[in-house]
């Protein structure tokens, strides 16, 4: 008699895209509830300018975007999903030119500063590795397994500049080497939860986070260097 042929068992990823699609915007908004999105309870200085106001609501919008097409595929209407990958892409590039303004216009405020020029590295770091990682993204869009965990590792990297800003004395007094830990924190236990769920870790998800972590303390031995500072200055007089 015939064996019967053994059909691999796909695993199901929703429980750690559904808590990436609850967790996303509870960082969020505890890094940003005093000083934008509930900041009419809080006695916090105003919003410095106008592209400020505009990076708050277009990362805004990135994040619904994430938990949104999270949700068309936890719901099956993958179609759509496909569909609204155009728009992902329009404001994925939104995200980095606004950020990267941003960032430099916060340097123009503080008249240019050896140490406003030397923390510029920080959100234009985050942009260039948001950038990488959603280009990859669109790249292999139609590989699932590559392609979903290329976004989320670039939706992890964003919350940077959030736990960074969440009122708790062990970030706060930690300075980068603390917020970038916890965002580290959060890209192992999403790539923890996914090899044992899978019981294989995935290239993506190896190099991806690899990458992450590697440009954190890069970025911080670069900051302070006169190239660095050089570049930085020569940026801010662009938009100046």
């Amino acid at each position: 008699m015939a064996a019967t042929p053994r059909v691999p068992v796909r695993v199901n990823d929703r429980r750690l895209y559904i808590l990436a699609a609850i967790l996303t915007p509870l960082i969020v908004l505890a890094g940003f509830a005093r000083t934008y999105y509930l900041k009419p309870f809080f006695n916090t200085p105003d919003i410095p300018g106008r592209i400020v106001h505009l990076h708050g609501i277009v990362m805004t919008a990135w994040v619904v975007f994430f938990v949104l097409q999270i949700s068309l595929v936890e719901t099956r209407r993958t179609k759509i999903h496909q569909r609204l990958g155009i728009l992902g892409a329009a404001l994925a590039a939104l995200v980095v030119i606004v950020g990267v303004l941003t960032g430099l216009f916060a340097a123009v405020r503080a008249n240019a500063r050896p140490e406003a020029l030397s923390f510029l590295i920080i959100p234009l770091g985050d942009m260039l590795i948001f950038s990488i990682l959603i280009g990859l993204a669109l790249y292999f869009r139609r590989k699932l397994h590559v392609h979903k965990r290329l976004m989320l590792l670039a939706a992890v990297n964003l919350l940077t500049p959030a736990i960074a800003r969440i009122p708790l004395d062990l970030i706060t007094n930690g300075g980068p080497l603390a917020f970038f830990a916890f965002t580290d924190l959060c890209l192992l236990a999403c790539v923890a939860f996914d090899t044992l769920k899978h019981r294989r870790l995935y290239p993506v998800f190896l190099w991806g986070t690899l990458f992450v972590i590697v440009m954190q303390p890069l970025r911080l031995l670069l900051a302070g260097t006169d190239a660095w500072i050089n570049f930085a200055a020569a940026l801010v007089r662009l938009v100046s």
